[in-house]
């Protein structure tokens, strides 16, 4: 019979994974006050306004976009490799 021991490639990814998460949201929060400020209040008006605004705000849901791909991307990672390795398997 062989022992099964946590898998120390899947520990690297769950710890990567947990830094990821933190630097994610912050990342989807740095345009939030600019964003907040350019659609909840009139600080600028007019065409180029508009289209500032506009751009601020597709460029704010490409980078969620981006930041959500990444994490997705990891997450499968992780989940594609077992918890638990036979204790032979581990380098020491």
């Amino acid at each position: 019979m062989t022992d099964l021991v946590p898998n120390p490639r899947r520990q690297v990814l769950e710890q990567t994974l947990v830094e990821v998460r933190a630097r994610i949201a912050i990342l989807e929060a740095a345009l939030d006050p600019a964003h907040g400020q350019f659609t909840g209040q009139k600080v600028w008006t007019g065409p180029k306004a508009r289209t500032f605004t506009e751009d601020l705000s597709a460029r704010r849901t490409r980078l969620r976009q981006a930041a959500r791909a990444l994490l997705d991307t990891l997450e499968e990672e992780c989940r594609s490799v077992p918890e638990k390795v036979p204790s032979s398997a581990v380098r020491h």
